[in-house]
């Protein structure tokens, strides 16, 4: 069985098509939807990531205002600026990349965004909307993998979905929007306290892997004919590759896709649709925005 390939990249040029056109209409409002992005110290791959977020704004239409500080900046630096974009009208997204420096509390700087505010979907209250099914803005990657599901046709109802991965960012968010009445799958939930993994990821109709470790996934631990998303980006020495590593998921691709239905790829699978759903967020805060503005929300 060859593999139905889920290619993010596709989707995500779609749904910027349609981001755009909603940035064309709230232009005739006079507002533009503006991205807060706040960065601290100067990783490496936090900066290319930030980096492709403000050119997807760009293209979108939209505005960015980007804040840089120094790695060994104060919490209550970081927070001045976190407060500074809640204050600033042009700015109706945050975005604070993360990780942030050890010595930072990544907790009390997400709870200071505005939850009007939140496009990542980070903040206890907007978690706590999530959970209770009420209207807020959800993870970015865990909507992305939802939007790649139905984008593509793979049936939810009824079917039986694994969730390889707990964290606060993916995995038990993907968990959450899966059990939701529209798409009602039944999900179970493994990590790295889970015994004979293989005995539950051969049940998965849709089996998500986002664990964060390489090659984790295989063939053998794959249902014929399931759904099969692939949410890790690893690095993997390779003296070959021009940077020294390349990146591979956490699913092996080759063996898996001789099993699955369907199969996301890494890079080009996931990864695109995350900032593609920072910028959705961000538009649907803006025209809220204009709708409370204009008294029609």
């Amino acid at each position: 069985m060859a593999a139905k390939i889920i290619e993010g990249k596709t989707i995500a040029k779609e749904m910027r098509e349609e981001i755009a056109k909603k940035v064309a209409q709230l232009a005739t409002q006079g507002v533009v939807p503006g991205l807060g992005v706040l960065l601290v110290g100067m990783d490496p791959a936090s900066i290319s990531y930030v980096t492709a977020k403000e050119k997807a704004c760009a293209e979108a239409g939209m505005a960015s205002f980007e804040r840089r500080l120094p790695a060994d900046s104060t919490q209550e630096e970081v927070l001045a600026v976190v407060r500074e974009f809640n204050a600033d009208d042009k700015i109706h997204g945050i975005l604070v990349q993360l990780p942030l420096p050890k010595h930072i509390d990544e907790r009390a700087v997400i709870a200071t965004i505005a939850p009007e505010k939140d496009v990542d979907g980070f903040t206890p209250i907007n978690v706590g909307r999530m959970i209770l099914e009420e209207s807020c803005y959800v993870p970015c990657t865990p909507a992305g993998v939802i939007e790649m599901i139905k984008r593509s046709g793979v049936p939810t109802s009824g079917v039986n979905a694994v969730v390889v991965g707990r964290s606060n960012i993916v995995g038990k968010p993907l968990a959450n929007l899966l059990i939701r009445k529209s798409l009602n799958a039944t999900v179970t939930i493994c990590h790295t306290g889970t015994k004979d993994l293989p005995s539950y990821t051969k049940k998965a109709d849709i089996l998500i892997a986002c664990a964060g470790r390489a090659g984790l996934i295989t063939g053998d631990m794959i249902k014929p004919g399931a759904c099969v998303i692939d949410v890790g980006v690893n690095r993997v020495e390779d003296p070959s590759a021009a940077k020294g590593f390349r990146l591979k998921g956490d699913v092996d691709f080759d063996s898996a896709a001789e099993v699955a239905g369907w199969i996301s790829p890494v890079p080009g699978g996931v990864g695109p649709m995350t900032i593609t759903l920072l910028l959705a967020n961000t538009v649907e805060a803006a025209a809220r925005k204009a709708g409370a503005v204009s008294g029609k929300a």
